[in-house]
């Protein structure tokens, strides 16, 4: 029997029994008071179906805006207002901390470290009614290092640097702020706050340039959700647990840290900025390789109807047809297309 079923004249959706082994949504739900779980479960189904409806859409309309035109146009704007409209609710913050959590559950285990990773955005912590610090990460299964880790998907913070800080002036949460009482929350032994290119201030884009630490701070990341891409978190997250594991007495320069974390930044942006250019050229490559071999097999093609043409003085109808047709180049070019469809594959994993 189906797990999912539907009652089209109640228009809902029923689900019957069911049991779910996952180590990020237990610890999630072990969080939560059990007056809470059910609300909390039909919120992250929501979630859930936004984020489907988004990748599907976004696929849909991005193959087929240029081949339908201006039928799909207000399509597309009512599927950028959704957008839009879902980026400024309080849903994104619950779609990002899901989202970020389950990034490291995965780097966790494929880096076989041996730490555990907790929502905690829903509870308070040391600090009295304080729910700051989204992200628990405990190290190497130890409840004494911990990585406190805040996710801000919010375009009003900015980077909140100590030496432009006025004390006199309205306190707002900054990344310094953010970072410096997620620690204290969460007794962390290190932090990272975590920003998203489509929403970060553009003084903190330009600051931060993907990755900056801040010696006796944390680090301050700035990842791309929209592609998934959270290479910086990972290096961010390697790095911050180093610091996590380092022995109370055993001493580091911060600054110098602070000098290897932006020359790695930099050169990882130049590789990327390469590697774009490489698999830009593989696919020239790929497009040129499929003309070719197309006007091959045409001047195969061709010249087995001018030899039948030549040795006969003309071509019967059945002939001309399939000449004009051209079926059998067609035929014999979809494995060929297939093939160089596949070239480089290995290279772009």
């Amino acid at each position: 029997m189906a797990t999912v079923s539907l009652d089209q004249q109640r228009r809902r959706v029923e689900i019957s029994s069911f049991e779910l082994a996952n180590e990020v949504v237990f610890a999630f739900f072990d969080r939560l008071p059990a007056t809470d779980r059910d609300e909390k479960l039909h919120r992250a189904l929501y979630i859930g179906v936004l984020a489907l409806m988004e990748d599907r859409l976004s696929t849909f309309l991005s193959q087929t805006a240029n081949g339908l035109g201006a039928e799909l146009e207000s399509l597309k704007l009512i599927f950028d207002m959704k957008q839009e409209l879902f980026y400024k609710s309080a849903v994104k913050g619950t779609h990002a901390e899901l989202e970020i959590a389950e990034f490291l559950g995965e780097l966790v285990k494929s880096r076989r470290y041996g730490d555990s990773v907790y929502l905690t955005g829903s509870t308070a912590g040391l600090l009295p009614r304080n729910k700051t610090g989204d992200i628990l990460c405990e190290i190497d299964g130890r409840s004494d290092v911990r990585i406190a880790i805040e996710c801000k998907f919010d375009k009003g913070i900015r980077l909140g640097d100590i030496r432009t800080k006025d004390v006199f002036a309205k306190s707002t949460d900054t990344c310094w702020s953010q970072l410096i009482e997620a620690q204290a929350n969460r007794v962390g032994q290190a932090g990272i706050i975590v920003l998203d290119a489509a929403l970060a201030d553009s003084s903190v884009l330009t600051e931060v340039n993907d990755l900056r630490f801040i010696p006796g701070v944390g680090f301050v990341v700035i990842v791309d959700s929209a592609r998934g891409d959270y290479r910086n978190l990972a290096i961010a997250y390697a790095l911050a647990r180093d610091l996590a594991l380092r022995p109370s007495g055993e001493g580091v320069d911060l600054e110098i840290l602070s000098i290897i974390v932006t020359r790695t930044m930099k050169d990882l942006t130049d590789a990327t900025a390469i590697r774009s250019l490489v698999m830009a050229n593989i696919e020239n490559a790929k497009a040129i390789l499929a003309r070719l071999e197309k006007s091959i097999l045409l001047m195969e093609f061709n010249g087995r109807y001018l030899a039948r043409f030549i040795k006969d003085g003309t071509l019967s109808k059945q002939d001309l047809m399939n000449f004009y047709a051209g079926d059998d180049i067609r035929d014999r070019f979809r494995p060929v297309e297939q093939e160089i469809k596949t070239l480089g594959d290995d290279n772009s994993r």
